[in-house]
């Protein structure tokens, strides 16, 4: 396993409001050379919005960094707004992005949602991504979302128990539809509370040692923490709005598109069982299971090899 660190901090040499459809405006940043190898990072959640640590997985010597918030999360407008916020009109964003920017072709990194964004973004559109690098794959298939709110408890019993106890018993059939109807309820007694649980289940499960050091951060329940909450459970509610056709089945309009997965074995969010499908369905892809990682983008495994799957694809040619 590589043991490259993360870049030094940057700041970007750009940001702006780009306002895109139904009302919604999206925060785009961009770092590192204005001449470099374009690559654009998709950040999870759903809702969750990009992080300063991101620019640092990139050369900034090298690449034209772009993170930009989707609809409703981080620093884009309005916040939390799930109104027309689908997957579709997400990689319509992007697009809109690419286009905005005067990009042909960039590399596309997404982690956790992020990756099932840039695997419908990439089977959508294969000619506009050079090369695809995905951390925590989720396929969003009916076992994925089972497992993320219900099997979870094989694992993690007593953290499981403290998520099911926030609903009233004649709601636990349907988990994700009862948190979803509390934490759209205009009443912060229901929705605050709702949202914490929400996040505390999540956010213990996606390092290999539970961190509690957020707990502070949780217990204040934040504009942002309650808006990636209702995103999430926007999403799941539906499905991801993909419909019937499986992201593996669209793997295949990938076979011209090189790519990297990157999965810690013991992923307690996304079991790395989905890696490994979408690996066997996407041939150009190479498959690095780190062994001593769960989840995060920031164990210490998972982003020494995400910079080193960077740099390796950077390496294959220059792009424009």
């Amino acid at each position: 396993m590589s043991s490259l660190p993360l870049f030094p901090p940057i700041e970007p040499y750009r940001t702006e409001m780009l306002s895109v459809s139904d009302g919604h405006s999206l925060y785009i940043e961009q770092c590192g050379n204005p001449e470099g190898s374009p690559a654009v990072v998709l950040h999870g959640g759903p809702g969750g919005g990009c992080l300063p640590d991101h620019r640092r997985l990139f050369d900034p010597s090298r690449f034209r960094i772009v993170l930009f918030d989707q609809r409703g999360a981080g620093r884009s407008l309005p916040l939390g707004k799930v109104y027309a916020n689908t997957t579709d009109r997400l990689v319509g964003d992007l697009e809109t992005i690419r286009r905005h920017l005067e990009v042909e072709q960039w590399l596309v990194l997404g982690g956790s949602w992020g990756s099932t964004l840039a695997l419908v973004y990439a089977t959508t559109y294969p000619e506009h991504c050079h090369a695809l690098i995905l951390r925590g794959v989720w396929l969003a298939r009916p076992q994925d979302l089972h497992w993320k709110w219900t099997s979870a408890q094989m694992v993690h019993p007593m953290l499981w128990r403290e998520f099911v106890n926030h609903v009233p018993i004649d709601q636990r059939e349907d988990l994700i539809g009862a948190y979803h109807k509390h934490l759209f309820d205009p009443d912060p007694a229901v929705h605050i509370p709702a949202a914490r649980a929400w996040h505390r289940f999540e956010m213990r499960r996606t390092t290999l040692i539970p961190k509690m050091e957020a707990e502070s951060d949780i217990e204040a329940c934040s504009p942002h923490i309650l808006a990636l909450c209702r995103i999430e459970a926007h999403y799941f509610l539906n499905r991801a709005f993909l419909g019937k056709e499986s992201l593996i089945d669209r793997a295949a309009s990938l076979s011209g598109v090189p790519g990297a997965i990157i999965h810690g074995r013991y992923d307690m969010l996304c079991p790395v069982e989905a890696a490994e499908v979408l690996s066997a369905a996407w041939p150009r892809a190479q498959l690095t299971v780190v062994p001593d990682a769960g989840h995060s983008t920031f164990e210490p495994g998972i982003q020494a090899e995400l910079v080193a799957a960077i740099s390796r694809m950077r390496d294959q040619g220059i792009w424009h």
